[in-house]
């Protein structure tokens, strides 16, 4: 009988969170259907964007499983030839720095760093570990070069987490400093908005945001208040907005996903995508996969969701299928970890029943 902490439970930690992530993955596109009833909104983008997570999540298992190292790299080099191609693949207007597709082209750089390193991690071979570092390598370099300076630091921070986590033994503290960092930012925006900030530190952050961005994130959270229950309807902010109204290239969005959340779904629609965001730390935490795939992953994905709290990130199918391959990736139970775990046991049987 398999201990406690053996292969059985291992396998009931992993039934456990995939229901978690089920449950909070529906919640999140029923709460948008039934938020869109209640004020004739569009559901589409946010079903969408569930189906994407969902969809990149479960290709990540099922490839992590088979090829843990193949996959992870053939990831980061899709990611990193959606970054070259995505301005021009993507409808719609074509916004310049700090909106659009900017954000779109650091998280999916962010996602391929992580991808990178995860797959060296997951490589024994010398030479390929080697090879793999260079990739991901690369890769920041290629964000210097196409001028994303948040993809340029946000890869170098994959990168510098992913050679600290070689040196850790227990991934709590990591995965819960990652966390913290992604409620600060969170929490900065909003006080941003709100005009709660110092007059000096607001007047600089709107200058590295824009003023544009935050008299959207002003618009936004005014919606919130009004209804804060359910708020005015998924993809209604650019009909109420004057801000997006007004400007030069409007694409209705508040360029910050819990805010855009706050105004059309209400405080359950941020605290699903909460939760949504939780599920995941949560599942790195528990993973079997070794500690630094775990916190590279993790790195990575908070990567993202800094980006998806200033910017319109999520709002690019691929980008959200990205983030769900690489938890996926990085929660999947490699089949030939289980055959080398199998393979002594069978051992200490046969010399058990020799005579």
């Amino acid at each position: 009988m398999a201990s406690a902490t053996g292969p059985d439970a291992d396998s009931e930690r992993r039934n456990v969170s995939d229901a978690a992530g089920i449950v909070v993955l529906g919640l999140c596109a029923a709460w948008s259907l039934i938020t869109a009833a209640l004020h004739d909104g569009r559901p589409e983008g946010v079903l969408l964007a569930v189906l994407a997570v969902a969809a990149g999540y479960a290709s990540g298992r099922i490839s992590g499983a088979l090829v843990p190292v193949a996959a992870p790299c053939a990831g980061a080099l899709a990611g990193l030839g959606l970054a070259l191609a995505e301005p021009h693949l993507a409808p719609g207007p074509q916004f310049v720095v700090p909106l659009g597709h900017a954000g779109a082209t650091a998280a999916l750089l962010t996602v391929a760093a992580g991808s990178a390193c995860c797959a060296a991690w997951a490589a024994t071979a010398p030479a390929l570990r080697l090879a793999l570092g260079l990739l991901a390598a690369g890769i920041t370099v290629t964000a210097a070069v196409l001028d994303s300076s948040t993809g340029f630091v946000l890869c170098t921070a994959v990168l510098l987490c992913s050679l600290a986590a070689g040196r850790l033994r227990h991934r709590g503290p990591g995965i819960a400093g990652l966390g913290l960092a992604t409620v600060l930012v969170t929490g900065m925006s909003w006080a941003l908005a709100g005009n709660v900030l110092p007059d000096g530190l607001t007047a600089s952050l709107a200058g590295q945001l824009t003023p544009h961005r935050i008299q959207l994130w002003q618009d936004a959270l005014h919606m919130a208040h009004q209804d804060s229950s359910t708020g005015v309807g998924p993809g209604r902010f650019g009909e109420l907005s004057s801000a997006a109204a007004e400007a030069l290239l409007p694409d209705g969005k508040p360029h910050s996903a819990p805010l855009q959340l706050a105004a059309e779904q209400g405080i359950i629609g941020v605290l699903l995508l909460a939760a949504a965001y939780g599920w995941i730390l949560h599942a790195l935490w528990r993973t079997t996969r070794s500690t630094p795939i775990a916190l590279t992953a993790a790195a990575a994905l908070t990567g993202l969701a800094l980006v998806a709290s200033v910017g319109n990130a999520l709002s690019f199918t691929s980008v959200s299928v990205g983030a769900g391959f690489l938890a996926g990736l990085a929660t999947s139970h490699p089949i030939a970890e289980d055959a080398s775990r199998s393979r002594p046991d069978a051992h200490a049987r046969g010399d058990r029943l020799a005579p």
